[in-house]
This record gives C-alpha cells, structure tokens and sequence, in this order.
C-alpha cells in the first residue's frame, strides 16, 4: 500500500475504532466484544469471534462491516471488500465506513475505485479533512496532479497546518516541474512543525529537491534531520548518502548507504549504489561483491525501490 495512504489509514483506523459504538448500540455482546478487542490492538480473536457470530446471523450488516474492518486491519483487502459487499445487502456503508472500502482499493494499487469512494466519501461529508487528503492522495497515484493540490488546499482550509497535506502539495508541485512552489511547500511544512518537529518528511523531500538541483550543500542539513527523526527509514539514508557521493564525500556516503542497506537489504539499487562508491573508494573487492549481490537479487525480481516508511509512531511516506 502507498506509504502516503498507509500513513493516513492507520490514523483512520483508530479513529474508526473511536467511533466504532456507532456501528451498533445494540448489537449483540459477541459484536461488542469484537469491537473491543479491536479497540485494544487484536485482531485476529474479532475475526474469529465475527465469523462465528455471522454463522448464525448472517444478515447482520454491522458484523459484516465490522469484519471488513478487523480483515482491512489485518491488510487482507479482498476479504475486507467481501465483507462489506455482504454486509451492504443488509444496509447501505456510512461515509466512514467507505473509507475503509476505500483504503482497501489502495492495497490493492486499484486507484480508480479508490478515486471514486474517496470521492462518494467527500460528497456525503464534505467537512472531512482526512478524507480530502486521502483523496488527494490517490490523485497523485493516478498522475493527476492538478487535482491531487485541489484536493490538499481543500483539506487545509478544513484542518490548518495540516502538515501532510503541505507535504503533499509540495510533491504535486515537484511532479508538475515547478520546483519553486514545491521548495515552498516543503519549507511551509517544516515551519509549521516549529522547533520540535515529528514529521521526517518534508526535510527528506525538501533535501532531495535541493540535491535534485544540484544544490548538494544546502541539502545535506535537511537531510540530516530526516535521517535523526526517523533513523529507521531508509530513504533517507539513502539520500543523504547519495547526495555526500555528489560532493565527493566517499567515507560518509558509503556510511549511509550501509545503513540503508541494513535496513532494506534486498532492494538491489542500493547495493549498486553502494558499489559505486567502494569503486570510487578504490575498494575493488568489496565493490564487486555488491555488484554481485545486485545482480543476485535482480535475478530474483526484488524491489529496486528503496522503502519509504512513515514514522514509528504509526504515522507514512510522503
């Protein structure tokens, strides 16, 4: 699933399971008792309890729905669209229960139905600055630029500071080639997040854009602080290791890209990467190695992007 989306989903599910006693006031204990348990970070005992519960009572929309939940959590998207195509026999999805359908859609990297709840979504609750987002985030997985900043400008007059949505903005604007209000948004979202900031994103973008433009000094202090806020991503090692490469700077390039390696170890860009830089470092043998091991992995058909995930507190890419 989309780092972005996976970001914002996570949010969405607690903020689901919040509300989740909407489902049903009166629903019968073993529901209750699901809904709890989900409340409490399990998911597989809900499953088993739903699926026991619908055996026997199979026209109970909001079991059905709240299954498609506990399967959404559990990221087994077809079975969570199952559920709710069942449960939508008994009773028509409520806005924040699209969403789920939704972000089920993203998993699945089907972004034209994800368009179309996201959207049925804004429609019935249009006041809804997480849903704004989402969308806007799968208009930028559909290449619709235009309208994914539509859709983020929209979210933050809905939720001001919004820090994601700036974040995205600025990427929209990266991907229409004007580096100049993307180089604003990112910086806009850095400021919001004043001297104590979480969010390790609009650093990495906005290094990245600066490097990107040649400009390797003034990337390497946002760099760096994407790479202290979030020590675990491994995009950011990446980055900055690519960007010291840039200015020459070998010992610590080749630094960063081991990092990056120990935390992305089968994507084989890094190891070429990687390589480059001992070739460089005149380390023929251990360049070769990397080579080699690029070559193995590219044999096995492994990723040759480098993960970009959100932060440790459960908050994504981009």
């Amino acid at each position: 699933m989309n780092s972005a989306i996976s970001k914002r989903m996570r949010y969405l599910a607690v903020a689901l399971l919040c509300s989740a006693s909407a489902l049903s006031q009166t629903s019968a204990d073993p529901v209750a008792e699901a809904r709890s348990l989900l409340d409490a970070g399990k998911i597989q005992e809900p499953e088993t309890i739903l699926r026991n519960y619908l055996a026997a009572n199979p026209s109970s929309a909001d079991a059905h729905f709240l299954l498609g939940y506990a399967f959404f959590r559990d990221q087994k998207s077809k079975e969570s669209l199952a559920e709710f195509t069942a449960g939508a026999k008994f009773r028509r999805p409520r806005a924040d229960e699209l969403k789920i359908v939704a972000g089920d859609y993203v998993m699945l990297g089907d972004y034209s139905d994800a368009d179309k709840w996201f959207s049925q979504v804004v429609s019935e609750t249009p006041n809804d600055a997480d849903a704004w987002y989402l969308l806007g985030r799968t208009k930028y997985n559909e290449n619709e630029f235009a309208a994914a900043i539509s859709s983020f400008e929209h979210a933050l007059t809905l939720h001001s500071k919004f820090v994601e949505a700036e974040n995205n903005i600025g990427l929209s604007w990266k991907e229409l080639n004007d580096h100049d209000r993307a180089r604003a948004a990112f910086d806009m979202a850095i400021q919001w997040q004043g001297d104590a900031p979480v969010d390790a994103q609009p650093f990495l973008n906005l290094g990245t854009l600066l490097a990107d433009d040649h400009q390797n000094q003034e990337a390497v202090p946002f760099l760096m602080k994407a790479v202290a806020l979030s020590p675990g991503n491994p995009t950011a090692h990446e980055e900055l290791g690519k960007t010291y490469l840039a200015m020459n700077k070998l010992p610590d390039a080749q630094a960063e890209l081991e990092k990056a390696i120990t935390l992305a170890p089968d994507v084989s860009a890094l190891h070429y990467k990687l390589a480059q830089i001992l070739r460089k470092e005149g380390l023929i043998d251990r360049a070769q190695q990397e080579f080699a091991l690029c070559e193995k992995l590219n044999g096995a058909h492994s990723s040759s992007k480098t993960p970009n995930p959100p932060k440790s507190n459960g908050a994504e890419p981009k």
